[in-house]
């Protein structure tokens, strides 16, 4: 591993009461990098990013750029600059778009920089500018998940990892969606790991990937050449060249 990674995992095992999801993984995150995790179902992808967030008992190393991250303590998590889009969206439904952006915000106490966090949001989404009075739970799929990225936004996070934007969503809103993420990593420097099962899409727009069977990693790469190769491809991700 290297030692300058923005984030390090080494040796992670991780699970669910007496049942190991995780055996033994590691790999390095760049800082300024979207990193892809794929997988098939079953394959420890979500597991990974609630062992990263401090949502499960995990054994091994998670350094984030040098310093341990808290175990099971998701609050701590956070306020190293940690950002969770849990699969689902995770959506306030009764509130307005604001109002779930603010709460993004909620350990935030400099108002001002608050208000520029949520017009910096909605020049990300325009959409959601529009739509900021609306409750959103009555919002399209792909701008529940807008409000989803935009509120974790909104705790100015240095990693942000997002478990399966895609699901449910059409093709054109999910590499619109996936174009802005793009932007937000580009503009802020702000590191992603990104779960998807769209793999091929995922690997456009990735910097490296690491692929997981069965709880461990058994490819790692830069995305580019692991979609150029069309025997990896098939072998591990159901793509056909």
């Amino acid at each position: 591993m290297s030692a300058h990674a923005f984030l390090t995992v080494e040796d992670l095992h991780a699970g669910y009461g007496a049942g190991k999801v995780l055996h033994g993984i590691g790999f390095d995150v760049a800082e300024g990098e979207i990193c892809a995790v794929l997988g098939p179902n079953g394959a420890g992808k979500t597991t990974l990013l609630r062992a990263l967030c401090g949502m499960i008992r995990t054994e091994g190393v998670l350094r984030l750029d040098g310093v341990a991250l808290p175990r099971r303590r998701p609050e701590s998590v956070a306020r190293m600059g940690v950002a969770h889009v849990p699969e689902g969206r995770g959506t306030f439904a009764p509130l307005s778009v604001a109002e779930n952006l603010r709460l993004g915000a909620y350990t935030r106490r400099d108002r001002a920089a608050v208000a520029e966090d949520i017009e910096r949001v909605y020049d990300y989404f325009p959409v959601l500018r529009e739509r900021r009075a609306q409750a959103a739970g009555s919002l399209s799929g792909g701008e529940q998940q807008m409000v989803a990225i935009g509120r974790a936004l909104m705790s100015r996070p240095r990693l942000i990892l997002l478990d399966e934007p895609s699901l449910g969503l059409a093709p054109l809103v999910t590499r619109e969606l996936f174009q802005i993420v793009r932007a937000v990593n580009e503009r802020e420097r702000t590191t992603v790991i990104l779960v998807e099962q769209n793999a091929h899409l995922t690997l456009e727009f990735a910097h490296r990937a690491h692929v997981l069977e069965t709880g461990r990693v058994v490819l790692s790469g830069a995305a580019a050449d692991i979609r150029a190769d069309a025997q990896v491809a098939r072998a591990y991700l159901g793509i056909e060249g």
